[in-house]
């Protein structure tokens, strides 16, 4: 009989920790790709999915008019008349095809910039903002210091043509396109694939640069934007959405525009096919979560698909989010729930007679005198 116990002790505890094995879900293998530089970022969580070499210094040529685009936006009228100057007609490279004189909305600046590409609109926008390219640069540094927080990011003009002090990293660029996509004028331009341009001197169609929005239509690209000077390569922004899933893919100094594609797509593959964002909304209930504390709204966070997570808070009301080994994915500060008080009543205040008028209450009426008498035999006593 004890050998029998034995047995089933035996089996029973191999059971669990053999379906603890099971259910731990191991980390996919990294993606090879050819960019010197790269990074797949979830843009409801901020959690970054993959890196390579994320935060060296790189050129970003016109990746910069993501950043230039939002500025513009949040900081200008975009129905603001420009018009355009010498030096934005001089502009050299990409173009909207502007000439001095040339009068446009900022909003039609805007889509030419990050439709076209056109460097020309990029000027007439710093100059109409700032007065001039150089003190943009300075406005829009200290902008993206403050709104995307980035950290390695030292811009020197509106377009990204070269300039050996304009640099940025991947993740900077990634936190960029992230803050710049909370703004639905800068998704709805982004997000354009073709568009009537009606200029002063000539009218045409402009359709988006990025391939995997027309040409080679990857499925959920919701923006994109394609960059190139000779000496930062091809680079690439891509932002895609499936189900819960937001992605923002950076890939930076490809050798050839083919390649830059062909790591976009390897890595927005990786994103959505190993992770999941979920989300836990305010009604919901969890476990290890005190009555006296609440969601102060939706939380959202990106895991391994398949993976079980656990969710627990701390004294302080820190709910924790943490993987099958114990890693925390997820925190939130938890709001206190304000519990309903009932005002006290106040007691009803006595009138208070002035002392001189008891003491000549007691005087004329004696309290064990005839008034005493008189109650007790119309009342009895």
């Amino acid at each position: 009989m004890k050998k029998l116990i034995v047995i089933i002790v035996v089996f029973y505890t191999t059971f669990y920790i053999n379906s603890n094995i099971a259910m731990a879900i191991s980390e996919p293998d990294a993606p090879s790709i050819n960019s010197e530089t790269a990074i797949v970022l979830e843009a409801n969580t901020g959690e970054v999915l993959y890196k390579k070499n994320a935060e060296t210094s790189m050129y970003p040529a016109s990746l910069t008019k993501i950043a230039t685009a939002i500025y513009a936006i949040e900081k200008g009228n975009l129905n603001d008349t420009v018009t355009v100057s010498e030096k934005a007609y001089e502009t050299g490279g990409s173009s909207v095809f502007l000439e001095e004189g040339d009068q446009a909305t900022l909003k039609e600046l805007v889509q030419g910039l990050l439709l076209n590409s056109g460097n020309d609109a990029g000027v007439a926008i710093a100059e109409h903002l700032s007065g001039s390219v150089d003190q943009f640069s300075e406005d829009l540094n200290a902008y993206l210091e403050e709104k995307a927080g980035v950290e390695q990011t030292n811009f020197k003009n509106p377009h990204g043509l070269f300039e050996s002090e304009h640099r940025t990293t991947a993740k900077d660029l990634a936190k960029i396109t992230q803050y710049a996509q909370k703004n639905q004028t800068f998704n709805e331009i982004y997000g354009l694939e073709v568009l009537d341009w009606d200029g002063e001197k000539w009218d045409a169609t402009l359709y988006t640069h990025h391939r995997l929005m027309r040409e080679d239509p990857y499925e959920g690209v919701t923006g994109g934007k394609t960059g190139y000077v000779p000496q930062s390569g091809f680079t690439l922004a891509t932002s895609a959405s499936r189900e819960n899933m937001d992605l923002i893919v950076i890939t930076m100094k490809s050798r050839t525009k083919d390649l830059s594609y062909e790591d976009t797509k390897t890595l927005l593959d990786y994103g959505f096919e190993h992770y999941q964002t979920s989300v836990i909304k305010p009604e919901e209930e969890f476990p290890d979560v005190k009555e006296d504390y609440q969601l102060p709204g939706e939380i959202s966070y990106t895991h391994l698909k398949g993976e079980p997570v656990k969710t627990e808070m701390d004294e302080s009301g820190v709910l924790s989010v943490t993987d099958s080994d114990g890693e925390e994915i997820h925190t939130a500060q938890m709001e206190k729930v304000k519990k309903k008080t009932t005002p006290p009543v106040k007691e009803q205040e006595v009138e208070k007679k002035p002392e001189w008028q008891e003491y000549w209450t007691l005087f004329i009426f004696p309290r064990h005198f005839w008034v005493t008498e008189i109650y007790e035999e119309l009342h009895g006593s």
